[in-house]
């Protein structure tokens, strides 16, 4: 789930393993957020053995955890049959392991549709979801785009968000990352996708044509990241994601 060019999702490429099998393959629509938030909220989501890594360069230099906003439009299985599409949202924390210089992302949680939780990660919440995305073309050819979600869990888990920006021209880019687990440390997806992606604000860049942005989330794990001291670093759209995902075969 990380991912893009310059969002908060662009980690870490990573070498191929000799031995792999793909268990799939999906085409997505996405949006990442790149956040600073408290470091000790955050530190209670990082397993033992790893320790958080902040971005130090780039549009999302100084972001702590990164939130990636999946809208899936076509899904296939190991066998590349179809295979229901989901959505939702992932909380994504930039690590490195004690004692290594690598940086990767680690997904430490999130709300998605029911088919897709607790996920392969086994961090996800199973969510009822609302979105709603408008695209508006003027006679000049300016685009805007606005997208809004509303994910409601059990046991008072939460999130809510609103982006309006203008689009502009994005960037191709091909990428090759391991996402490793929160959960299960030991454990990773291997991803090589293909995107098109914009970072449309970028505090570092100062790049901004975001003109309406909130972001809100409640639960025992979220709330205590997102208590309004959280400082909104980048917002990257990605219209086109194409993923194949890879395990590591043993």
């Amino acid at each position: 789930m990380p991912t893009m060019l310059s969002l908060a999702f662009v980690l870490l490429a990573s070498p191929a393993f000799a031995q792999e099998k793909i268990s799939g393959s999906n085409v997505d629509t996405r949006i990442g957020m790149a956040f600073k938030v408290s470091d000790g909220a955050l530190r209670k989501l990082v397993p033992e053995g790893w320790e958080i890594s902040p971005a130090t360069s780039g549009p999302s230099q100084g972001a702590n955890l990164n939130v990636t906003i999946v809208n899936m439009l076509t899904a296939y299985d190991a066998d590349g049959k179809p295979a229901t599409p989901y959505r939702g949202v992932a909380f994504v924390v930039p690590v490195k392991k004690k004692g290594s210089d690598a940086t990767v992302p680690m997904v430490a949680a999130g709300l998605f549709t029911s088919n897709y939780a607790p996920g392969a990660y086994g961090v996800f919440l199973p969510a009822r979801i609302t979105v709603d995305r408008k695209t508006r073309i003027d006679l000049d050819g300016k685009t805007t785009v606005e997208e809004s979600w509303e994910l409601r869990a059990d046991g008072g888990h939460s999130v809510d968000i609103l982006v309006h920006y203008v689009a502009g021209l994005p960037a191709n880019s091909k990428v090759e990352q391991r996402v490793f687990s929160a959960a299960k440390p030991e454990f990773f997806r291997i991803y090589r996708f293909e995107q098109a992606a914009e970072v449309v604000r970028s505090v570092p860049a100062g790049v901004d044509r975001v003109s309406r942005v909130s972001f809100k989330a409640t639960g025992d794990k979220l709330g205590a990241l997102f208590d309004g001291s959280q400082q909104l670093i980048s917002v990257t759209a990605t219209p086109w994601y194409s993923r194949q995902v890879s395990l590591r075969a043993y």
